[in-house]
């Protein structure tokens, strides 16, 4: 089961406070409906659902295309989030261990007898997916012992009692065994089935309507779809009965999963020192991370940090995102595991919803540079001592008419921002701009020398997507 770091109809959720419906601008509005509508036309995925985060608040939420072959698309149609569901298995340990019934570093073998190297692998380790055991459901496609119903047992008996795939705490590797470990260990500790307990403590009080996704098949339910290579679009059969159990087992909407966005932003129903853990990237034996911390990756990009995972399940593939500092986040699931729409769609929204970080005072001046050499070059009017060597090398007769005869018919450019901040690199500093005009948005790759009057070592433009 990959990790993952789509328009008949739709019905838009009628918000509480119309001051918080407003936190989207029509504009906005407009262009969430725009990306989400052409992604589902250009992809072919069937449908997406969608919950927009902003301020700390939910501020939009809309169902668009086909839910299933029969019945009405509605915005609070339950999808199966998969591995999305791995964050809930691990604030379910985090609130055992509050509760003082066990801790993040018992080993496994002290709940869960039998598992290869279950006297040193930790409950952390499992978490992290720094343990060590061999995950069960790598492929991509419903293999042949999952038309069979399972049970969380039979998993651990068939792979977790396989040798390591390496000692325990010196590399990463994604496995939904350890997580069917954890979640018999939330059973056995709790004396509840796991989505019991999650009702009783996690989504009852914050208002998140969930199901086991091997019930929420069926009239009512969204059906997921795939696609062989480039064949037709067709309905696929899900899953037996057992097979994402607490490594994916959770449906809901994208509004509930959206309210669990929030809850990590108030830092409510976990302690602030328990989500803090669970977002505190885990380190190998090295010293190294690859940022993943208790159920959820962390990171940074374009100048915002996030919080994110996403999930597959048979026909379906999702995407949350939380960015804190910017009190936001994109939820978006799709009824497709063919297509990565729902990637595509997680970014585009992302860029529509985000702020772009505050420039300083070396950014401005270089945005005024750029500026004025694009409008140079679609001119044809480049002055050459801006340039350094290299740059005067490559911006060759043809090249240079190249540029001009290709952008001076697009004309001014709608916009002309940078993307993300600066970094050094190879003794210059990179920027990247976003020059927007109807139709088509252009990528402008800069480096620059150090200093004020620096002058231009690259300056690249290729199409991208809008």
């Amino acid at each position: 089961m990959i990790l993952f770091r789509t328009l008949f109809s739709a019905l838009l959720l009628t918000l509480a406070s119309p001051g918080l419906a407003q936190s989207l601008t029509p504009s906005e509005t407009q262009r969430v409906d725009r990306t989400v509508t052409a992604t589902l036309a250009k992809s072919g995925v069937p449908s997406a659902s969608i919950a927009i985060v902003r301020g700390g608040r939910i501020v939009y939420v809309k169902a668009y295309g086909k839910q299933a072959e029969t019945g009405t698309t509605r915005d609070d149609a339950p999808y199966q989030i998969a591995s999305i569901s791995k964050q809930f298995t691990a604030a379910a340990i985090l609130l055992l261990q509050r509760d003082g019934k066990l801790s993040l570093d018992d080993t496994v073998a002290k709940y869960v007898p039998g598992i290869s190297g279950g006297e040193t692998i930790t409950i952390r380790q499992v978490l992290s997916h720094t343990a060590g055991l061999e995950d069960y459901w790598p492929q991509d496609y419903s293999f042949k012992a999952m038309a069979t119903p399972v049970t969380p047992q039979q998993i651990v008996d068939r792979w977790a009692k396989k040798p390591l795939d390496f000692t325990p705490g010196t590399q990463w590797q994604y496995s939904n065994t350890g997580y069917v470990v954890v979640g018999m260990i939330v059973e056995k500790v709790s004396g509840q089935p796991l989505l019991d307990f999650l009702q009783t403590r996690v989504f009852k009080p914050l208002g998140i309507t969930a199901y086991d996704q091997d019930l929420a098949i069926g009239p009512g339910f969204p059906q997921g779809y795939g696609r062989a290579a480039l064949g037709p679009v067709r309905p696929v059969t899900p899953a037996a009965h057992g097979w994402l159990y607490a490594a994916g087992e959770l449906s809901m909407s994208a509004k509930s999963l959206a309210l669990w966005d929030v809850a990590r932003l108030d830092r409510a129903v976990l302690t602030p020192e328990d989500w803090a853990a669970q977002e505190t990237p885990v380190k190998l034996t090295d010293g190294t991370t690859n940022g993943y911390g208790l159920g959820v990756f962390t990171g940074a990009g374009n100048g915002h940090r996030f919080i994110e995972h996403s999930g597959e399940a048979v026909g379906f593939l999702s995407e949350n995102i939380v960015y804190p500092d910017d009190k936001a986040a994109i939820v978006v699931l799709t009824n497709s595991w063919s297509n990565e729409a729902f990637k595509t769609l997680a970014q585009k929204l992302s860029g529509i919803v985000l702020k772009a970080p505050a420039l300083d005072s070396a950014d401005i001046a270089a945005l005024a540079q750029a500026r004025s050499v694009f409008d140079q070059i679609r001119s044809g009017t480049l002055d050459r001592s801006r340039l350094t060597e290299n740059a005067n090398f490559y911006f060759t007769a043809t090249t240079l008419g190249d540029y001009r005869n290709s952008l001076a018919p697009l004309g001014t450019p709608r916009s002309f921002a940078q993307m993300g901040t600066a970094r050094l690199r190879g003794g210059f500093v990179n920027r990247v701009y976003r020059v927007s005009y109807p139709g088509i948005t252009l990528a402008l790759s800069t480096y620059v020398e150090p200093g004020s009057n620096g002058k231009i070592e690259q300056f690249l433009i290729a199409p991208t997507q809008q």
